[in-house]
């Protein structure tokens, strides 16, 4: 079952990244002047509009849940770099540094998932999607509550390993649609 996992997760991250890189291509790296708080809330628009599709079965703009559970991925790639590159950092980064870093952040964290997946067994696999968007906007409202609080935790994780969860929920999500 893990390898078929692995070539799940990475068939997933391969379209994934493939629209990232375009966007780089199209846009540059403007996503730098982001602050991780922009970038949480960009997270809950998109988790917020899947619930809304979830819930209401019709969509009014031409995109139904696949584009936005891509976007969280995406985005969440974007908070981990972000939370590893200083203000001392150009705006600016060269598309081979970015693909470097998209690469870098995926492999950490689909080193977590397998963990993971074997302390639980693989347990998404029988999960709902619309749970794994549950469990999205839960890890979005822990995040902006650490955030609220300066990033100050008592005994929980950080908001890295909060963008690591929702970055492989994602991925989940869109394993189970499946996006290849």
């Amino acid at each position: 079952m893990a390898n078929n996992t692995t070539a799940e997760f990475d068939s997933v991250i391969a379209v994934c990244k493939s629209l990232f890189l375009k966007k780089t291509n199209d846009y540059g790296t403007a996503w730098r002047i982001l602050r991780l708080t922009s970038i949480t809330d960009q997270l809950f628009i998109k988790a917020q509009r899947i619930r809304t599709l979830e819930d209401k079965k019709v969509s009014m703009v031409d995109e139904g849940i696949v584009p936005e559970y891509i976007a969280i991925v995406n985005y969440c790639v974007i908070a981990l770099m972000q939370g590893k590159l200083g203000s001392e950092d150009p705006t600016e980064l060269p598309p081979a540094l970015v693909a470097a870093l998209f690469d870098q952040e995926v492999q950490q964290t689909k080193e977590l998932m397998f963990a993971k997946n074997h302390d639980y067994g693989e347990a998404w696999r029988d999960m709902r999607i619309s749970s794994l968007t549950d469990l999205i906007l839960m890890k979005i409202l822990r995040v902006k509550q650490i955030e609220d609080n300066a990033g100050q935790t008592l005994a929980s994780e950080g908001v890295a390993a909060n963008y690591q969860d929702m970055l492989n929920y994602a991925v989940f999500a869109l394993i189970k649609l499946d996006v290849k």
